[in-house]
Order: structure tokens, then C-alpha cells, then sequence
């Protein structure tokens, strides 16, 4: 066997092992880890359902967590892996189950020991069985309003009826019906003729060495049963040639206008080496200058385009060019579609010359070469999948490879993206449609395209303007990280004057010649009124659209940024090879400082803008309410929907005055960090001094105000929300922003998050989406307790959410003084996480700073107070802070259509007028 290819910049070692059972299992020792992870993945999916279960191959994935012959317990897993301060989850595919989870490293074969038993003897038990289902039903529920689902069913039922994609993949109550032990034998049955060793690739990734992670894969994984299975889906088309060629209509729920361009094409998997779609891809998605994008923003037709997405599978590639239209767009689809056709042309004609393609290779070259880490978690479940697609020396390198002859592979696929080998389907309203799609009630309607229609784009010529992109002046040809070691152990002050601070830190850990620049330009004007803000935001979504034709081009080449608005003003993130890091920062702020924003580029954004707010009501509850949750309590939030209600009239004058107030006074705050010298850092900052004093004045720092809930008893804010589901949060707030009551809040919140969603998902079945968060809002420490329901109305869930509040406290006394500890080391490992790369430090450096935690030292500090915690303190604070009648706390909460007719929850006080609730109440200031 071929040794694996590793990234240079790795420092885990890799073994790859075949088990006498067939399952194939890649071995990492991680020495810097502090957690352990592992991922198997299954090659069998809903492809395999039988034709009277849809959704099977789903419910048989959530059975598996509750209970093996070995560990009986129901909860047991979900509790084992929570109590350690580990996090598990799954899904399930077209052809492949995913079951994922990480622990710290001191019960890693412990948790071996319970999650081999998943593939070994489940216990399938019958009384869970019609609970589970019912949590199926609650997930399916649960989308059943969501548009991408809505228009993936549409796709399934257009499809060809004998290829295994037709099928119905989440499966609910109607699919999964009839006599629980009749259907727990089709459990088994499915279990036993999809669930085999052969089928299965395991990754293990830990601080063990290679040899102990060998030994357990043995002991514990070796009694997967080997059952010989050859996977045998159906040689059958996606598409039949009667049904190429066609438009199909659906009419979604949220506002949008998109066409998706799809050809048909054979399984790409084979093509892996030489990545022909990736390169076609590469020339048909990029933004640059005589792009097609760039072309049809011109004429005003397009907004955005992505280009290489769609479905694919063991026998099929279903390839998307997908088109956000504007409004003279959808007028204007057939011109689009001609000028797509344009462009594949000029991607057949000049698309073939050598230097192109290896561009795009080098690139993936030099990504692989300063390859950053990743968490174990994310490496286990990334690479137990690769194995279930490339050779085992392939496993880390195949999705950089991009060698060998790919023009024959490339003619091919492209000699396939004609008219006749097409469908188009439109999203937009009020669309013509005559059918309705199962289980989601989408509206659509399909048509053949008319053969004047096609004739016209077979013979498409150049359309002026229409270019390949250019040679790319943002590449790097290599580089290497400088071996300075660093001055301090965080970051410092390297410049700091009236209106700005900049800190920096040079990396000399990852290794890699890359950066992260975080500028934060705070301004008064940013979002005082949510006039203001809605602008500012205008602002920063029409500067990121004009600056894509300056800047594809630097993002291709691995240096991407991205600007933001937050509740002080706007911050800009800008990361990549340090080597042209300082040039695309130039070219941003001279291009931010020109504001050549058109009227139609006004427009056009402006409404893309309103409609991403409108939508933001069709949103699922809980998601809804997790958006109201930070504009109720933050002074400076607001609803989308008042956002976009204050948009409405603005102009493109009413913006650039906006733009110019903003600038007028300034506060910079920024941080340098990676492969940055300190001299560097200061010659920046110098710069961006010169250049800021040229624009505006020296600011303050904008304040940050939260509303205080002290002495505020149970406060009541409904939303009115169209869903089927009911919906809860209630949040509690530490009325102090310090170490020890972080501490407490996260440890409760550790403590509690396993129980509550066995509770009240698993045993009482009250919805699929229910948990606990530890909720830190402008530095002060908080929890939520949060449920959307399709069975029960808020007053219920408010009082079920209350008794186990209620009921927790004995739970802590029962528990052994071990099992505390244990739980307490959980989460402190949690904590303590070792950074895997250079981005997670950097967000955490920049974390700290927006926290003003300036020694870098607040997690350090909180584990300190979390040593000291006993279950006394841990009641004792429940007592005070959640037991009492009049615990102050905010609970947010919708009506579901069916539960209108339930008695109303009512106790509390209502917060009626919500301006004038964050006008008057008491206020944090950070």
C-alpha cells in the first residue's frame, strides 16, 4: 500500500488499517489535542430505504443512540458524552450515515467501548420506537416550511421515478406508521441487511500513540459483524431523455427570483485526480472584471451567481449554474440563458489553454502545502468520508489533487452542457404551476422548452464584453512562514493615539504565512436609531458588492475578507497569505473611500436587502425568536422588519449622507495577528492613522448597552408568528459581568443541557428542536432554556421548562461527589480547548478584546472559579437566581396555529411597546 500523502504543515502522524471484518479505519495521533474524536461513516443512506418505509435509513440512525444490549440506557450516550464535556451528533445522507462525537482523552476508549456498540448489538427497544417516530415527525415538521426543502422535493418528484433519489428521505409519522413491533422487526431487518463492517470506514483522532489507538480499535470495533454486503442501486438515469429540456416552475414561500441552469452529467467521483469540474467551475463562477456575472450585473439582470453546486451520487452529477435574479432579470431570462450558453463557448474555445488550468492546480497546491488545522471533531468526520471515496493514500490529499490530463475529461463534460442536455427551474412567485409536491405542498409546474427556444441557444456566438478572467496578480508563488519568535505571549499595544489601538501578536506556533487583520471602525452614527442602522448596514452590503469585481480575483488566491456591521459600527476581517495581505487592504479602503455606488446598483441591492428582512418573518419560530431575543435586550438591535420599514424610502443621497456622517468621527480598534513582525505591524498602524485623520476625527468608543433585568420579575414578549409549531426561550441574566458568575452560569448550563433535551425531547416528546445555551450577551453571563413544539402551547412549555428547573436541584444532590468532579473536568476541557489553527486564536484574541479582557486571561480565570464550585454553590445560586416565584427573566414565546384554542400564558408582565420598554428601562453600559 501507498503511504499517505500529509500537508508538509502537518504535525499529526496517520496509520491506516484494514480489521480482519473488513473495516477500514485511519488512525491519527494528534499530540496537541485536548480533545478526542471519532467518526464512522456507513456507505448506506436513503438511498436504501425500501420503497414502503421513506425515511427508514433516518430512523434507524436516531435508534441507534438510544440503548445497546451493553449500555441499555436510553440516555446513557448522549449523558456519558455531555457529563465529560464532549459533544456527539449524526446524519444521514443519500448514501452515507455520518455518526460523529469527541470526549477528552482520559475516557476515549470508555466512549469507544459505547459507541462501538451502536454497530454492534442496538437494542432497537419497542417502546422507544414510537417515541422516536414521533421525533422524526417533529424534525420533518419542522422544515416543512423551509424553501430549500420545499424545492429538493420538487426536484425528487421530477426526477426519474425508478432512480433511488425520487425517494422521500426524512420519513415521519405517515411513513412510518402501523404496529410498533411490526416496524421494529423492519428495524432489524434493515439492520442486518444494510449494517455491515465491510460498508463501514472509522476515523479515530486523539493525543494516543498510533500503537494504543490500534490496540482499541481491535478490542472494540473488531466484533462489528462482516456481512459481505456489495451496495447494487439501480443502474437507472436521474433524468430520462423526456425529461431534458424542460422548465420547471415552483413557487416558493420566502421572496426570490433565482434560476438554476442544470445539465445532466455522468458520476464525477472517477475524475477526482484531474478535477474538471472544479476548473470549469473556476472560469463559469468567476466575479472579476468581463466575468459572466459581471456581465449580467451590468445589464442589470443579476445580483449573484454560484456556479458548480447540484446533487451528485454513484451514477449521476446534476451541475447548477444558479442565478439570483433582479426583477428585469426574470424579464429577461432568455437573453441570461444565451449569454450563459456565450460563455460555456468561450470556456470550450480558450478555456483549454494549459496555463488556466494549472493556475486553478497551484493553487490547490499551495493550499495543501499550509494546510491549517482542524478540530479533531471537524478532521475525524472529514476524512472517515474521504475514505469512503478516495484510495488510502488519497485520504488527505484528494480533495487538493488536481493533476494528470484532465482535457479529455473537461471536453467531455463540457461536449454535455448543451441545451438539449438541460432543465431549467425557476423560483419567484406567482408563477404559473398546476401541481403540488407531496409532503411539503410546494407549488410547481413543468413544461418542455420550446424547440425555437433551444435552437436559439445551440447557436449562441461571442457576446461583446464576455472574457476569460486574466492572468491572477494576487497569487503568491510560495512563501514561508518567518521562524521570529514571538515578544509576548498575547497580543500587544503596538500603536495607540486619540480615536485608535492596534494590537499584535506574532504567531510562532501554526507555522503558516498567513494573517488575520480585524479592523473595528466604531461610530456614533452607526446605528443610533434603527434608521441609522438599516443604513449602515445599506452601506456595508453595497460596499461588499462593488468591491467583488476589484477583489475575486485576491479572494481566489486565498486572501478573503469580509466586512460586517455590528452594534458600535463595522468591522473588516481580512485573512490570507501575509505576502499580498497589505496590497488588498490598500486596494479596499482606496476602493471604499471612492463610494461609486450607481443608482442601479442602489436599487438592486436596496431590494435585495428588503427582501432578505421581509423573509426573515417566514423564518421557524425559534429562529425568530432567537433574532428578537438580542434585539429586545441589546439598546442598539433592531427587528428586520422595522429595518426594512425604515429602508423603504431611503435614496442613494439619503445613503452617501448617511456614509459621510459616519466617517465624520471615528474610533479604530484592530488586531494583527499570524506571521506579522512587530515593526510590520506599527508601520500599519501608522498608515492606517494617516489615512483615518485624512477622513475624520477621533472618537470614543461607541457604548454597547444591554437591558438590566434586575428587579424586573418574569417579563412576557409574544411574537406573532404563522407557523403550525409554538415556540419558547426563556432567558435568565447575571446581573454581574465577571469570572464567577460565568462560571456558574456555564457550569449550570453544562449540567443541565443533557437532562433538559432527554427530558423534553427524548421522554416527553415535545419537539425536535429543544436544548439550553449558556448565552453571553455585551459581557454579561446568561442562560436560555429554548423548545418549538409541534404538540404543546408556550403556557405549557413555560411550566415544563419550570418544573424541571424545579426538579434539577435534587438531581444535583443525588449525584456522587465522582460524577461532579467529573462533570466539572468536562467542562473545563471544554474551555481550555486547544486552538487548532491560526483563525480559532485569532477569533478568540479578537473575542477577548471586544470583552476587554486585555490580559487574555478570562477563560484561565473562569476555570479558576469553576475548581472552586461545589454542588452547595451550584444550588444555592439556582435558589436565588431560578427558583423563586419572581426570578427575573425574560421569556419570549410564539403561538402555534393549533394550539390558538390552549389557555394563554399570561403570568408575567408583557412587554407591549418594545421601543418604549428599551427606552426607559436600566441599562448595562459595556
Amino acid at each position: 500500500m501507498h503511504p499517505i500523502i500529509v500537508s508538509p504543515n502537518d504535525h499529526r502522524s496517520y496509520r491506516y488499517v484494514e480489521l480482519t471484518n473488513g473495516l477500514r479505519v485511519l488512525l491519527v495521533n494528534d499530540p496537541l489535542a485536548t480533545q478526542a474524536a471519532a467518526s464512522m461513516a456507513v456507505n448506506v443512506g436513503h438511498f436504501d430505504d425500501p420503497v414502503n418505509r421513506p425515511g427508514m435509513a433516518h430512523f434507524l440512525e436516531h435508534m441507534l443512540f438510544l440503548g445497546t444490549e451493553k449500555y441499555p440506557d436510553a440516555g446513557s450516550f448522549l449523558s456519558f458524552i455531555n457529563q465529560n464535556g464532549g459533544n456527539n451528533n449524526a446524519w444521514t445522507g443519500t448514501e452515507l450515515t455520518n455518526f460523529f462525537y469527541t470526549v477528552p482523552p482520559q475516557v476515549f476508549p470508555e466512549s469507544m467501548d459505547r459507541f462501538s456498540q451502536f454497530f454492534i448489538a442496538p437494542m432497537f427497544n419497542r417502546e422507544l420506537v414510537d417515541r422516536e417516530r414521533h421525533a422524526i415527525e417533529s424534525e420533518f415538521r419542522l422544515k416543512q416550511k423551509d424553501d430549500i426543502r420545499r424545492i429538493y422535493q420538487v426536484l425528487k418528484e421530477t426526477v426519474n421515478p425508478l432512480h433511488p433519489f425520487s425517494k422521500f428521505s426524512v420519513g415521519n409519522l405517515a411513513t412510518l406508521g402501523g404496529n410498533e413491533e411490526q416496524l421494529r422487526q423492519e428495524l432489524l431487518t434493515f439492520y442486518q441487511t444494510h449494517y455491515s463492517a465491510n460498508l463501514m470506514t472509522l476515523c479515530l483522532v486523539a493525543p494516543l500513540t498510533l500503537d494504543e489507538l490500534e490496540f482499541h480499535t481491535h478490542k472494540y470495533f473488531g466484533n462489528i459483524t462482516n456481512q459481505r454486503l456489495q451496495k447494487q442501486y439501480p443502474d437507472t438515469p436521474l433524468f430520462t431523455p423526456a425529461q431534458l429540456a424542460h422548465q420547471v416552475h415552483i413557487v416558493p414561500l420566502k421572496e426570490q427570483k433565482r434560476v438554476t441552469i442544470s445539465f445532466s452529467l455522468p458520476a464525477i467521483e472517477p475524475f477526482y485526480q484531474t478535477k474538471p469540474l472544479t476548473y470549469i467551475s473556476h472560469l463559469l463562477g468567476n466575479e472579476s472584471a468581463g466575468s459572466l456575472l459581471a456581465w449580467l450585473k451590468d445589464k442589470g439582470w443579476a445580483s449573484n451567481l454560484s456556479a458548480g453546486g447540484g446533487i451528485n451520487g454513484y451514477n449521476f452529477k446534476e451541475y447548477n449554474i444558479s442565478i439570483q435574479l433582479t426583477d428585469t432579470g426574470l424579464t429577461a431570462l432568455d437573453d441570461l440563458i444565451t449569454a450563459c450558453f456565450s460563455y460555456i463557448r468561450l470556456i470550450r474555445l480558450e478555456g483549454r489553454e494549459q496555463w488556466r488550468y494549472q493556475e486553478r492546480a497551484n493553487l490547490l497546491q499551495l493550499a495543501f502545502r499550509h494546510q491549517e488545522q482542524i478540530k479533531p471533531l471537524d478532521l475525524a468526520s472529514h476524512l472517515s468520508i474521504n475514505m469512503q471515496h478516495y484510495p488510502a493514500e488519497d485520504i488527505m490529499y484528494g480533495d487538493y489533487r488536481m493533476d494528470g490530463d484532465h482535457l479529455a475529461h473537461m471536453d467531455g463534460l463540457l461536449a454535455l452542457m448543451t441545451p438539449d442536455n438541460m432543465r431549467l427551474q425557476l423560483v419567484a412567485p406567482e408563477l404559473d404551476t398546476n401541481q403540488q409536491a407531496s409532503w411539503y405542498q410546494t407549488p410547481y409546474g413543468v413544461s418542455p422548452i420550446s424547440l425555437q427556444r433551444l435552437s436559439t441557444w445551440r447557436d449562441v456566438g461571442n457576446l461583446p464584453g464576455l472574457q476569460l478572467p486574466a492572468p491572477n496578480p494576487f497569487i503568491v508563488a510560495d512563501s514561508v512562514a518567518r521562524s521570529e519568535k514571538s515578544a509576548a505571549d498575547v497580543p500587544v499595544i503596538v500603536a495607540e493615539g486619540p480615536g485608535y489601538r492596534i494590537w499584535h501578536r506574532k504567531d510562532d506556533e501554526f507555522n503558516v504565512p498567513k494573517g488575520h487583520l480585524y479592523l473595528s471602525l466604531d461610530s456614533e452614527q452607526a446605528s443610533m436609531t434603527v434608521r441609522h442602522a438599516a443604513l449602515t448596514r445599506l452601506y456595508v452590503e453595497m460596499l461588499l458588492d462593488y468591491l467583488t469585481e476589484y477583489t475575486y480575483q485576491a479572494e481566489v488566491a486565498g486572501l478573503s475578507y469580509n466586512i460586517y456591521p455590528h452594534q458600535g459600527g463595522i468591522t473588516l476581517h481580512l485573512t490570507g497569505y501575509t505576502g499580498k495581505q497589505e496590497t488588498l487592504l490598500a486596494l479596499l479602503i482606496d476602493k471604499a473611500k471612492d463610494r461609486n455606488f450607481t443608482a442601479q446598483q442602489f436599487h438592486t441591492i436596496k431590494r435585495q436587502l428588503l427582501r432578505s428582512w421581509y423573509n426573515g418573518s417566514r423564518a421557524k419560530p425559534i429562529s425568530q425568536l432567537f433574532t428578537s431575543l438580542t434585539v429586545t435586550l441589546q439598546r442598539r438591535s433592531y427587528e428586520p422588519l422595522k429595518m426594512a420599514e425604515a429602508l423603504e424610502d431611503c435614496t442613494l443621497d439619503d445613503l452617501n449622507q448617511h456614509i459621510s456622517a459616519f466617517y465624520q468621527r471615528i474610533y479604530l480598534e484592530g488586531l494583527v495577528y499570524g506571521d506579522w513582525l512587530a515593526q510590520e505591524a506599527k508601520a500599519l498602524a501608522k498608515r492606517l492613522q494617516h489615512i483615518l485623520s485624512l477622513v475624520s476625527k477621533p472618537s470614543p468608543e461607541s457604548a454597547r448597552e444591554l437591558v438590566d433585568l434586575q428587579g424586573k420579575g418574569t417579563l412576557l414578549r409574544e411574537l406573532d408568528i404563522a407557523h403550525p409549531d409554538s415556540a419558547i426561550i426563556v432567558y435568565y441574566q447575571s446581573e454581574r459581568a465577571e469570572p464567577t458568575h460565568m462560571a456558574l452560569f456555564s457550569l449550570l448550563n453544562h449540567a443541565m443541557s443533557s437532562p433538559f433535551f432527554h427530558e423534553l425531547r427524548t421522554q416527553k416528546q415535545l419537539g425536535y428542536m429543544v436544548g439550553t445555551g449558556y448565552l453571553p450577551l455585551n459581557r454579561h453571563p446568561g442562560m436560555i432554556f429554548y423548545v418549538q413544539s409541534p404538540v404543546a402551547g408556550p403556557l405549557q412549555l413555560l411550566e415544563t421548562i419550570d418544573q424541571f428547573i424545579a426538579d434539577f436541584n435534587y438531581a444535583v444532590m443525588q449525584i456522587t461527589n465522582e460524577q461532579w468532579e467529573q462533570t466539572k473536568e468536562g467542562l473545563i476541557n471544554q474551555i481550555m480547548e486547544h486552538d487548532a489553527n491560526l483563525k480559532t486564536r485569532g477569533q478568540r484574541y479578537w473575542v477577548s478584546i471586544g470583552n476587554k479582557d486585555y490580559g487574555f486571561d478570562q477563560r484561565e480565570q473562569v476555570v479558576a472559579e469553576l475548581q472552586q464550585l461545589t454542588r452547595a454553590d451550584l444550588i444555592k445560586f439556582m435558589m436565588k437566581k431560578m427558583r423563586t416565584k419572581h426570578s427575573d427573566r425574560l421569556v419570549l414565546f410564539s403561538i402555534g396555529e393549533q394550539h390558538k384554542q390552549q389557555e394563554p400564558l399570561i403570568s408575567g408582565e408583557a412587554i407591549t411597546d418594545l421601543r418604549a420598554f428599551k427606552l426607559n428601562t436600566q441599562k448595562f453600559n459595556s
